[in-house]
């Protein structure tokens, strides 16, 4: 004999089942996405986020506001440093190299940044807007130890007693207007614009501590190339090793600061 159950008792069953609603017109709960203001911000920080990665470890980009390094580098280029040169090499005699200069060729007047700030600059430096007035540009002239002379009864600069041939020299210059003739500290940099007679270089510090030279832990990296304008976008070329009294290097420091003057 089969037996039915009476409706009510088997509505009522169903109604008790786990997973069901307990009334007809109960519906389920909407599902909760994301708003897009959400979606914005979390590919804001994202692309800030590559952007710190990127500038710390590998390449910055700089606006050029002066012409201290003419010809080699024109005011409003936009220039590529390489932070990964001196990670994995040393710094020549010839690098035309990024430094920090607060403190050294800027007062250290900077008040501490927040992360946010930081941040903030990071992705201003990556997208070349020219901020900050502590960063520089300027060419390796002597290295630790170097013993770096000018000028002698031709004008010309010497390094370690060699005569330096200077190709890069903004023409119609001289080596050098001001007199010197310095021994570079350990650890330090004797570094010169190629417009000579328009930069304000360690010639213009030689009565400050340190006596005009650069701490190596103050470098950026390496100026690499030019990327714009396109009509003069290109790698910048090292001079040739007799121009800069041979391939003498000083290893960089594995922490490495947009050119001011």
């Amino acid at each position: 004999m089969v037996l039915t159950g009476d409706p009510t008792t088997d509505a009522g069953s169903r109604a008790s089942r786990p997973g069901r609603p307990s009334r007809p017109d109960q519906s389920p709960r909407p599902v909760q996405r994301r708003g897009p203001a959400r979606r914005i911000a979390i590919i804001v920080l994202a692309t800030v986020l590559a952007l710190v990665l990127i500038r710390a470890l590998l390449v910055q980009s700089f606006v050029v506001p002066t012409d201290s390094m003419q010809p080699t580098v024109q005011p409003g280029d936009r220039v590529l440093v390489s932070r990964l040169a001196y990670r994995t090499g040393d710094i020549k005699r010839g690098d035309v190299i990024v430094f920090d200069g607060s403190g050294v060729f800027a007062p250290d007047t900077a008040p501490a940044r927040s992360v946010l700030a930081s941040a903030g600059r990071a992705v201003a430096a990556a997208l070349s807007l020219p901020i900050g007035s502590s960063d520089f540009v300027k060419r390796v002239i002597g290295l630790p130890g170097d013993r770096v002379v000018c000028c002698d009864a031709s004008g010309r600069l010497s390094v370690n007693g060699v005569v330096q041939a200077e190709p890069y020299v903004h023409p119609g210059d001289d080596q050098s207007d001001v007199p010197y003739d310095i021994v570079v500290p350990p650890g330090r940099l004797w570094v010169l614009g190629d417009h000579r007679s328009d930069s304000a270089d360690s010639r213009a510090h030689l009565g400050d501590p340190g006596g005009g030279t650069v701490p190596v832990g103050r470098v950026v990296g390496r100026v690499v190339a030019v990327y714009w304008p396109l009509s003069r976008a290109g790698g910048l070329a090292g001079p040739a090793s007799g121009d800069v009294a041979g391939a003498a290097v000083v290893p960089a420091p594995s922490s490495i600061g947009k050119d001011r003057r």
